[in-house]
C-alpha cells in the first residue's frame, strides 16, 4: 500500500513539475518526451488533485486558466479513464448524459457547418456565406446554456466535497469562450472584408468550444460521477430548466432509480405553520415567504460567513437562481473575472466602512438596478449582505400622475 501512495505522490510530483515547466516557457514539444517515459496513465482524478495543489501552492486560478489549453493538449491521447460510468448514469435524460448530448450537438454545429463555411470562406466572403457564417454563430452561443449550467449547478456540489481548483479555473475558461464567440458575432454583424480577422477569431471559438468537450467528457463529468450522490444528480436535473438546453430539447424525463433522503428535505418540502415574531408582528412561514416573493424585486442575502443563505422567487426574475447556491460561497457565485469586485463589496460592508454599494446596468430591454445592503443587528454586529435588484426602467418611464384605479 505504501508504495501505491509513493508512485502516486510522486506521479503527482511530476504531473505539477510538467505544467511548471509549460509555465517558464518550455513548449509541448520539449515536454512530451519525459512525460510520456515517467507517465504510463494519468486518471481524470490526479488531474483535478494537481490543479489543486498548483493553486493551493499559490499559483493564481487565472496562471492555471492561462496553462489550461497547453497541459489538456499534453494530457489528450494520454488520460486513462479508469471511471467507468455506473449503469444508472447511462439513463437518457441523467445531467450528464444531457451534457453529453449537448456536446455532440455542438460537434455537429462545427464540424458540419460552422468548418465547411470557413473553408469557403478563404476563397468567396460573399454576403450568402457571411449570413449563414453569423446565423451559425448565433447557435453556437448557445453553449451559454451549457456552461451556465456546469457553473451553477454542479460546480456548487463539487465545491461541497472540497473539490474547488477545477471548478474556478474552467469557468474562466468558460468566460473566454463567451466572449471569444461573441466577438465573432460581432466581427460577422459588420464585416468588412477583413477574412483574416475573422478566421482567426471564430477558429479560436470553436477550438475552445471543441477543446472544452475534451476537459468536461475526460476530467470534469468522470470527477462528478465519482462524487455526487443520486441525490444531489436528482437536484440539478430539477433546477436545469432554469436555465436552458443547448441545441436540444429532453426527450423523456428521468428519475434516478433511488433517490437518497435529501438532508434539506424538510425545509424545502414539507410547509411550516410556525409563527415568526418581528418588531411590529408576526407571520407565519408560509405569509413569509409569499410575501417576498410577491415583492418586485429580486432578494438574496448572504450570511457574515460569505455563504448565500436565502433568495426571493418572484415571478419576474433579473438574474438565474438555481436552489443549489445555497450553502454556497458567495465568492464561487461569480466568474474569476468579478470576484475581486464581490469580495471587495462583502469586505468594506463587513468592515463598516459602507453601509450600501449600488450599481446600474442595461440588459437588453432592461434598466437594473443593483443595490448590495450590510444587514446588521440593533447592536450595529454585522449580520450579512442583502442584495437588492430590479428593473427600473418602468419607473423611469412614468410621467405626470395616476390617482384613478385601473379597469
Amino acid at each position: 500500500m505504501s508504495e501505491m501512495i509513493n508512485n502516486r505522490e510522486y506521479r503527482q510530483k511530476v504531473l505539477k513539475e510538467i505544467i511548471m515547466e509549460l509555465h517558464n516557457g518550455k513548449s509541448v514539444e520539449e515536454v512530451k518526451p519525459r512525460f510520456e517515459e515517467l507517465i504510463k496513465g494519468v486518471s481524470a482524478a490526479e488531474i483535478t488533485e494537481m490543479e489543486q495543489a498548483l493553486i493551493s501552492g499559490g499559483l493564481p486560478v487565472s496562471e492555471v486558466q492561462r496553462l489550461c489549453d497547453v497541459h489538456a493538449a499534453v494530457f489528450k491521447g494520454s488520460i486513462e479513464d479508469i471511471h467507468r460510468e455506473p449503469e444508472s448514469l447511462k439513463a437518457a435524460g441523467h445531467p450528464v448524459q444531457i451534457f453529453k448530448q449537448e456536446n455532440r450537438e455542438l460537434e455537429n454545429l462545427i464540424e458540419g457547418k460552422l468548418a465547411p463555411l470557413l473553408d469557403r470562406i478563404k476563397t468567396a466572403d460573399d454576403q450568402d456565406t457571411i449570413s449563414k457564417l453569423l446565423e451559425g454563430f448565433r447557435l453556437l452561443l448557445e453553449v451559454d446554456r451549457h456552461y451556465a449550467r456546469k457553473e451553477n449547478l454542479l460546480f456548487p456540489y463539487l465545491e461541497k466535497y472540497g473539490i474547488t481548483a477545477p471548478p474556478k479555473v474552467m469557468w474562466g475558461v468558460d468566460d473566454e469562450i463567451r466572449a471569444a464567440i461573441r466577438e465573432t458575432i460581432r466581427m460577422l454583424e459588420n464585416y468588412g472584408g477583413d477574412r483574416e480577422a475573422l478566421l482567426g477569431k471564430a477558429n479560436e471559438a470553436m477550438d475552445k468550444v471543441k477543446e472544452m468537450i475534451f476537459k468536461e467528457e475526460n476530467i470534469l463529468f468522470p470527477m462528478a460521477m465519482d462524487t455526487l450522490s443520486e441525490d444531489e444528480w436528482q437536484k440539478i436535473y430539477d433546477e436545469s430548466p432554469e436555465f436552458g438546453y443547448c441545441l436540444i430539447t429532453l426527450d423523456a424525463p428521468w428519475k434516478p432509480a433511488r433517490v437518497e433522503p435529501a438532508e434539506q428535505a424538510k425545509m424545502e418540502g414539507e410547509a411550516d405553520e410556525r409563527i415568526v415574531r418581528f418588531d411590529t408582528g408576526a407571520m407565519t412561514h408560509e405569509e413569509i415567504n409569499a410575501l417576498l416573493n410577491t415583492l418586485p424585486l429580486d432578494i438574496t442575502f448572504v450570511g457574515k460567513d460569505d455563504t448565500v443563505r436565502y433568495f426571493t422567487q418572484g415571478k419576474e426574475r433579473i438574474f438565474a437562481r438555481p436552489k443549489t447556491i445555497i450553502g454556497r460561497k458567495v465568492q464561487n457565485c461569480h466568474p474569476p473575472t468579478s470576484v475581486h469586485v464581490v469580495e471587495k463589496i462583502v469586505e468594506d460592508l463587513k468592515s463598516g466602512k459602507k453601509d450600501h454599494e449600488d450599481f446600474w446596468i442595461r440588459m437588453g430591454d432592461k434598466y437594473v438596478y443593483i443595490r448590495y445592503f450590510a444587514v446588521r443587528n440593533a447592536e450595529g454586529e454585522y449580520l450579512g449582505v442583502a442584495e437588492v435588484t430590479q428593473d427600473i426602467r418602468p419607473i423611469q418611464e412614468l410621467t405626470g400622475e395616476k390617482r384613478l384605479l385601473s379597469d
